[in-house]
């Protein structure tokens, strides 16, 4: 199957992929377009497989990542994502061989991952298979990937606010989200409201709405982090459910 590059010319007819069939996340869907649209224009690159599925890869310079990195002359791979029955037929390694054609006149590509297999982030795994390597962490549990093409150019790292891992003055629930996904927008409604509801704790949302704010934050993943008093607990989207199991997990932090 041929590779299709999503643009400002195409963007209105394209899916987006990862939430074509999610209902709850349709206007989601229309806050990504116009998140991609804004980021085309500072040279994000998005690729798809032409089919009905989620398989797709986005990427732009480090420089303008909305994540707290310090990478000149890298590419980030701001998402990756190949599911389904499009697993295990080559289409991940195809697309991010077009990651890689684009980025040969870079320094390298990083990306975030984790030392262990997580949702919302591409496996530590199959980045080492393709000639990756830990660069940086950042607690609890972020890792910062490089392929390197330049040996003489400086390592990337996390920026010291992505190690903090804190919000300061913050009592109850913080969450912390970006219009990169397009299911934020309806988990940091109805379902924090239930949160707030069934706890009685307060909750509050900060939707970081630029790149300086991004490559500012207090957490390695700024698509969604959320914090308990001050202090991170998860980087995976809050639904009641997980919050009930995640309540028994807090230990002192609830104190």
């Amino acid at each position: 199957m041929s590779i299709v590059q999503v643009t400002s010319d195409n963007i209105a007819r394209e899916h987006i992929c990862c939430a074509m069939s999610d209902k709850k996340a349709q206007h989601g869907v229309s806050l990504k377009k116009e998140w991609l649209a804004c980021r085309f224009q500072e040279g994000l690159v998005f690729k798809k497989l032409d089919a009905k599925g989620k398989v797709f890869i986005e990427y732009l310079p480090a420089e303008n990542a909305w994540v707290p990195i310090d990478a000149p002359d890298y590419t980030f791979i701001n998402c990756f994502w190949v599911s389904g029955s499009y697993k295990g037929q080559g289409y991940g390694a195809q697309l991010l061989q077009e990651c890689i054609r684009d980025s040969e006149s870079k320094a390298g590509i990083v990306a975030v991952s984790s030392h262990k297999k997580r949702p919302y982030l591409s496996e530590k795994s199959y980045y080492v298979k393709h000639g990756f390597e830990v660069c940086d962490t950042a607690p609890p549990y972020f890792e910062l990937l490089v392929k390197r093409f330049d040996p003489d150019a400086p390592l990337p790292r996390f920026k010291e606010s992505a190690k903090q891992q804190t919000v300061a003055d913050s009592e109850g629930l913080v969450v912390l989200y970006t219009d990169q996904c397009p299911f934020t927008d309806h988990y940091t409604g109805e379902e924090l409201d239930a949160i707030e509801q069934a706890y009685g704790i307060p909750v509050k949302r900060v939707k970081l709405t630029t790149k300086e704010q991004a490559q500012n934050a207090p957490s390695a993943f700024t698509t969604y982090s959320a914090f308990y008093n001050g202090r991170f607990v998860t980087h995976e989207i809050l639904t009641k459910a997980k919050f009930d199991k995640l309540w028994n997990t807090l230990g002192e932090t609830r104190g």
